[in-house]
C-alpha cells in the first residue's frame, strides 16, 4: 500500500460511539469526573443560552470585528493566550466538509516540570525556548452555524508543536483553561467546558493517535513520521453536544435512582 492510499483510510476511532457504548463508558467513569462533566454540560448550556439572547454563535463571536475571514489565517489575530494557565487557542479553516476549527494547546509553563517531550532525531526544527515550547491538545471542528461537529488529532508538523506522549498529553487536558473576558468570555468558557465535557472521547483520540503514528513508523521505517504531509489528520470522531449532555444526565439520573 502507498502513502497516499493509507492517508485515505479511515481515521475515525470505534469505541465511544453508539448510544449504549458512550453510556457504558460514562457509568465507568469515576463520580467526581462524571460530575465535573455535568458541570461542563452546564456550563456550555448557558454559554449558548446567552449568545443566542444576542443573537450570537460561537464561530460569530471569534470572528466578530475581524474582517474578511481568510483560509489558513488565525483568529483572532495573535491567537489566545492565558497567562496564567498557559492555554492558547485559535480559530482557522482549511478544510471541507465545515466552517473552521479551533485548536487548543497548553505552553511549557502550563506543564508538570518533569513532562518532556519524545526523543527526536530528524531535521525538522522543534521549538526550544521555554515560551515557545507547545503541546497541541485537540481541534474542535465546527459548522457553519457556530456548532461543534467532531474533534480530530493532527500530526506534529500541521500546528509545529513539541511531540508529546499519550499520557503526557493527557495529564494535561486539565490544564486547558481561558480564565479571562477576551475576545469573547463565552467563547472562552465555552471552548474551556469542551474539554471536560468530552474528556472521555479526547482521551481515546491521543491514543488512537499515538497508534497512528507508531503504525506509519512501522510501515515507513525511514521516513520522519512528524514530518509526512500526507498524514495530516491522525484520529477523529463525528460529535453531537446535545447527545452527550443528554447521555451525562441520565447516567448521574440513573445513579441517583
Amino acid at each position: 500500500m502507498n502513502m497516499m492510499a493509507k492517508f485515505m483510510q479511515d481515521d475515525s476511532i470505534p469505541g465511544i460511539e453508539s448510544p449504549a457504548q458512550l453510556r457504558q463508558t460514562l457509568r465507568d467513569l469515576p463520580p467526581v469526573q462524571l460530575e465535573r462533566m455535568n458541570a461542563a454540560a452546564d456550563e456550555i448550556l448557558e454559554c449558548y443560552r446567552v449568545l443566542k439572547k444576542g443573537g450570537a454563535n460561537i464561530v460569530g463571536e471569534i470572528l466578530r470585528g475581524e474582517g474578511t475571514f481568510y483560509e489558513w489565517d488565525h483568529y483572532p489575530e495573535g491567537d489566545i493566550y492565558d497567562n496564567e494557565t498557559h492555554a492558547q487557542y485559535y480559530y482557522h479553516a482549511h478544510r471541507e466538509g465545515e466552517h473552521g476549527h479551533f485548536h487548543t494547546f497548553l505552553r511549557k509553563k502550563g506543564m508538570r516540570e518533569d513532562v518532556t517531550p519524545v526523543p527526536y532525531h530528524g531535521d525538522a526544527e522543534w521549538p526550544t525556548a521555554e515560551d515557545e515550547v507547545i503541546c497541541h491538545l485537540i481541534a474542535i471542528s465546527m459548522d457553519s452555524a457556530g456548532f461543534p461537529i467532531s474533534l480530530f488529532t493532527t500530526n506534529r508538523w500541521v500546528t509545529g508543536e513539541n511531540w508529546y506522549d499519550k499520557a503526557d498529553v493527557i495529564g494535561m487536558l486539565d490544564g486547558f483553561v481561558i480564565d479571562h473576558s477576551t475576545p469573547s468570555w463565552p467563547v472562552n468558557r465555552w471552548l474551556s467546558a469542551m474539554l471536560v465535557l468530552f474528556r472521555p472521547q479526547i482521551e481515546q483520540l491521543v491514543v488512537a493517535r499515538d497508534a497512528k503514528i507508531a503504525e506509519w513508523q512501522s510501515d515507513y521505517p525511514d521516513t520522519d513520521v512528524f514530518e509526512v504531509r500526507e498524514l495530516e489528520v491522525t484520529s477523529t470522531l463525528d460529535i453531537r453536544v446535545e447527545d452527550q449532555i443528554r447521555a451525562v444526565k441520565e447516567v448521574i439520573e440513573g445513579r441517583l435512582d
